[in-house]
């Protein structure tokens, strides 16, 4: 029985350059970040984007240092870069507005004083029968009394009424 025999050198050994490492972090975080941009707003749900892909990419990584790599060490490393990666794109979009449009998508209106925008709901594949659902849930009956509404970046429909109550 070799239940007990535990190799700890070999498990916290880097087999992997760690730059290959980096390298991979790098790529999947900045990459996934470009193609989750391309998406429509509603795909992201209820997280922001960045926050989506960083708790995507912490599993995964999380899950190879389980058994994809060879050791525990590389999936920190992995772990590690997605970190500095997820902390850089937060500090940058809160320093600077023009790396926070590049990263985040703003909010589209889709109801312009009572009237459907349809090329703009059809850009995020929003059905009439999803925005009235959405106004329903806000206890709002008729589409009329809605100045304006948004999909925000973060994939949530924001209401205005005509009355100022939302």
């Amino acid at each position: 029985m070799e239940i007990l025999q535990i190799d700890l050198p070999k498990l916290f050994s880097v087999e992997k350059p760690i730059l290959e490492l980096i390298l991979r972090g790098s790529l999947l975080y900045l990459g996934i970040l470009v193609f989750l941009r391309i998406l429509p707003r509603r795909t992201g749900g209820e997280l922001a984007t960045m926050d989506l892909i960083f708790v995507l990419l912490i599993a995964e990584a999380a899950t190879h240092s389980m058994g994809g790599y060879k050791s525990i060490a590389e999936g920190f490393i992995m772990i590690l870069t997605l970190m500095a990666w997820n902390y850089t794109v937060n500090t940058l979009s809160y320093h600077f507005p023009f790396f926070e449009r590049l990263v985040s998508s703003p909010p589209l209106q889709v109801v312009k004083n009572g009237k459907l925008l349809r090329r703009n709901m059809r850009r995020e594949s929003l059905t009439e029968e999803e925005l009235m659902d959405h106004l329903r849930r806000e206890g709002i009956e008729d589409i009329q009394i809605i100045k304006a509404a948004f999909v925000e970046g973060d994939g949530h429909i924001s209401f205005i009424s005509k009355n100022g109550d939302r």
